[in-house]
């Protein structure tokens, strides 16, 4: 065989060993892609509890969305603040604190929180009235809770405390404070008269 001949062959097997490497080289490009979907697949039972999981945050945020608007359901919420020493200055509201006709309907009410009582000790409401309560602590910490309603807020010196509740039925409710302060906490309480006939308020 000539050396012709044999370089020939040489370079032929070159050229087929090139080639081979290509084709691994392009088939392992192929393959790639299939590798990656294949780790991007979600077993059936993991997408389950994904549904299950995005299904119960929506039932939670429509629960909350009701709760909040059509049932009236509210978190207590901070107001304002107050010097405790200054409750009885000339303009402050809780000087003489008592119910105000803010417009028909409409009410707001503030209370004073002291060792062992509630000032004022009562009020009185229309039926269908919708009060804005206002309360604080000249002293220590009290609660303030009306039977039969949602109301239920901490009550505390330096802080006033406010809740909504529309009085839709007649009937007396009891103001409680369920924060021990003292030796008397159980005599502490006040009451509202929700009433047909109710007296108007103080208009502001």
């Amino acid at each position: 065989m000539s050396e012709h001949e044999q370089d020939a062959i040489v370079e032929d097997g070159s050229s087929e060993t090139a080639a081979d490497q290509a084709g691994h080289e392009e088939a392992l490009h192929v393959e790639a892609p299939q590798e990656t979907a294949s780790h991007l697949h979600i077993d059936r039972y993991e997408a389950a509890w994904i549904r299950i999981s995005v299904g119960v945050l929506v039932v939670f945020m429509i629960a909350v969305t009701i709760s909040s608007f059509a049932i009236g359901i509210q978190l207590p919420g901070v107001y304002d603040r107050i010097n405790p020493n200054e409750l009885y200055e000339p303009g402050s509201p809780f000087a003489e604190p008592g119910l105000r006709e803010l417009a028909p309907g409409k009410y707001e009410a503030y209370f004073r929180g002291q060792i062992w009582s509630f000032v004022p000790n009562e009020i009185h409401v229309p039926v269908g009235s919708e009060v804005t309560f206002y309360v604080t602590s000249q002293d220590v910490q009290h609660g303030f809770k009306i039977t039969e309603t949602n109301v239920n807020v901490m009550v505390l010196p330096g802080q006033i405390s406010t809740l909504k509740h529309t009085f839709d039925e007649a009937g007396e409710y009891q103001i409680i404070c369920h924060e021990y302060c003292g030796q008397l906490h159980h005599t502490m309480y006040a009451t509202i008269y929700v009433e047909e006939d109710a007296p108007v308020a103080d208009a502001q």
